[in-house]
């Protein structure tokens, strides 16, 4: 078999459809999961990090270094905020964080896919050194945008009123 398996589809049985997960399965996929019986048994995601804020320990979103499919040769750089940490520099200051990690660990590229109406995401990667590359039906089977960065992009544009990341 070549290339990577997708779940876009609908497995049934006599009893259950196996489909993919839609937003409106956000209040179940967090009773499950969040369960202590389950979680247990689960690895932590690898390149996923939960995004913190120092002031109040509180976790604002996530972020992500992961293979885009199909072929996983292409890495993407992505991240998550609560509604309520929009606008602070946070999503700034985490795709700073992972980028550099990934380009200390060898990394020669990022991509962020965007679907584009999403003007704010398309705003935010430009502001951080982001170059638009064109449109793509290639990943994920939807229209997107597809924005680069590269080391030498990253280092002009690196956040002035915040630290340097540290690797723990």
């Amino acid at each position: 078999m070549t290339g990577s398996p997708t779940t876009t589809g609908t497995l049934t049985t006599e009893r259950l459809p196996l489909r993919p997960w839609q937003p409106e399965d956000a209040q179940a996929a967090l009773e499950i999961y969040g369960d202590a019986d389950v979680a247990r048994w689960l690895a932590m995601p690898a390149g996923r990090w939960a995004v913190e804020r120092t002031a109040d320990r509180y976790v604002i979103g996530g972020a992500e270094l992961l293979p885009l499919p199909p072929g996983d040769e292409d890495l993407e750089i992505a991240w998550q905020l609560n509604p309520a940490a929009w606008g602070h520099g946070y999503a700034d200051e985490a795709m700073f964080a992972v980028a550099s990690w990934a380009f200390d660990h060898d990394v020669d590229e990022l991509f962020t896919v965007i679907r584009p109406e999403n003007t704010e995401t398309a705003a935010t990667v430009r502001q951080n050194g982001m170059h638009w590359v064109g449109e793509t039906t290639k990943y994920f089977g939807l229209e997107l945008q597809v924005f680069r960065l590269r080391q030498a992009d990253l280092d002009r544009t690196a956040p002035t009123a915040h630290r340097p990341p540290s690797y723990a």
